[in-house]
């Protein structure tokens, strides 16, 4: 996939893991902590889903831009479910890569 620049970017899917829960019970999409556009960091808390009365938070797979989003709030998905993409930031990507975390 090509930036509005044409440079080539490097896409990371955003998968909702295996939480142990049945086939029956419904997992939802609750929310997205970001954006698209919003820059991203690997590790954080990106989308938070409920299963049930208990709430699971996704991590961002690396860092970068949140490039799109697949599963919206209130969406029913299911364990292995490609939620958003995350447009990660090479080492060489230059000036725009945020050299640091913002405060939380």
């Amino acid at each position: 996939m090509n930036d509005e620049t044409g440079f080539a970017m490097r896409l990371e899917a955003v998968i909702l893991p295996d939480l142990g829960t049945g086939p029956d019970v419904p997992i939802v999409v609750s929310h997205w902590f970001a954006a698209r556009g919003d820059e991203v960091w690997e590790g954080d808390r990106l989308v938070e889903v409920l299963v049930g009365p208990a709430t699971f938070d996704v991590p961002a797979p690396t860092t970068g831009r949140l490039a799109e989003i697949r599963g919206w709030e209130d969406d029913q998905v299911t364990p292995g479910a490609v939620l958003g993409l995350v447009a990660a930031l090479e080492d060489g990507d230059g000036d725009d890569r945020p050299s640091e975390r913002p405060p939380s």
